[in-house]
């Protein structure tokens, strides 16, 4: 076979792959490799697609990093619904940041070079915020264990809240100032001192 049809075959569309999907575990095989410098060049390598087609699908490197970073939250999402959370918030939230915190420490090289891309405009958007904050949204649920005056509030402010306070512990950890084993204890005291605002356990402190 000539290098002409090797490289045809190569980069001819599979039946029913998404090749979406294809360059973004692609981009996440490299960040395990180490190599978060990895060109745009390098990635179609990877995937093997043509070089237009991470740049036809995505628009930019940063881009893909938020492809990624959308994948774990969606993966917080479907492992804190398999965990048949309890129905108090507090106890739903606390649950949700050990969730969380284990989805990033299972693959920490790559977890850390997103994170590192995050601030990184793309051309169409970042959305990390919105699914961050549905995330938040779905761990607290209801207002229950939230103080009366604070209920309805807390129900709408306090998924964004705890978006800032988990991010702002994430940042730290990418940085290297935070170890593995100290991330989840980090932001669950983050998610506590949140929490406490709206809780019935402020009420009973205040009085």
């Amino acid at each position: 076979m000539t290098e002409r049809k090797e490289r045809a075959l190569k980069f001819a569309p599979q039946r029913g792959e998404p090749i979406r999907q294809r360059v973004i575990e692609a981009a996440e095989r490299l960040l395990r490799q180490g190599k978060a410098e990895f060109s745009m060049r390098d990635l179609a390598a990877e995937a093997g697609v043509s070089f237009a087609t991470p740049f036809n699908q995505f628009g930019s490197k940063a881009a893909i990093m938020h492809a990624i970073s959308a994948r774990r939250v969606e993966l917080m999402d479907a492992r804190f619904r398999d965990v048949a959370p309890p129905s108090d918030a507090m106890a739903r939230v606390l649950v949700a940041v050990d969730v969380a915190a284990s989805v990033m420490l299972e693959e920490p090289v790559v977890n850390r070079s997103v994170m590192g891309w995050l601030g990184t405009a793309s051309p169409a958007g970042g959305t990390a915020l919105t699914r961050s904050e549905a995330f938040w949204t779905l761990a607290l649920d209801t207002s229950e264990g939230l103080a009366p005056a604070r209920c309805e509030r807390g129900v709408r402010s306090l998924p964004r809240q705890l978006a800032f306070g988990f991010r702002g512990v994430l940042s730290f950890w990418t940085a290297g100032e935070l170890a593995d084993d100290e991330l989840a204890a980090c932001a669950r005291e983050v998610a506590v001192a949140i929490l406490l605002g709206g809780s019935k356990h402020a009420t009973e402190i205040g009085r």
